[in-house]
């Protein structure tokens, strides 16, 4: 399931935690296609839209779209916990940190297991984002003004674009 929030235990829980959102399953060569009906029914019935994935291919989506966020989420706020003067950057953090951290107030070990079980495609896409992150610090270190505004006119389109079709 694509659904859920931060929070977790049975606090969290809501009925209509999967209306509305997509259930992705990923069916073996083996999976006989009633059991696959019938477990779409299940879903389809909670009120989800369920799609399918190869089962390489859901790893390599939700690696990038998913648990890479989280791990940088979790690795911003605790470089900063870190730090010896970090709670006063905590005090100055306002909206853009909040949106951009709030998964990092999810389940440690929840998180910990996913990174672990979906290790080779996270690894991947770590590097892939190293690489980009990379790319902005030199250009950050070689004042190229126009690198960066390429970049972040490229992001803001494609997130925008993205935004514009789940509504």
């Amino acid at each position: 399931p694509i659904a859920g929030s931060e929070q977790s235990g049975p606090g969290a829980a809501r009925a209509d935690l999967y209306q509305g959102r997509k259930v992705v399953l990923t069916p073996q060569a083996d999976t006989r296609a009633d059991a696959t009906a019938t477990v779409t029914a299940l879903w389809q019935a909670a009120g989800a839209q369920v799609e399918t994935l190869e089962a390489d291919l859901h790893d390599r989506v939700f690696a990038a779209v998913s648990h890479l966020p989280h791990l940088a989420a979790f690795a911003l706020v605790d470089e900063l916990a870190q730090r010896a003067d970090g709670a006063v950057f905590f005090r100055f953090a306002a909206c853009g940190f909040r949106d951009f951290t709030r998964i990092a107030g999810s389940s440690p070990e929840m998180w910990r297991d996913i990174a672990l079980a979906n290790r080779d495609a996270l690894l991947t896409e770590l590097d892939a984002y190293v690489a980009a992150l990379q790319a902005l610090r030199s250009a950050v270190s070689a004042e190229d003004a126009e690198a960066l505004l390429a970049t972040f006119s490229r992001a803001r389109e494609a997130r925008n674009n993205w935004a514009h079709k789940k509504t």
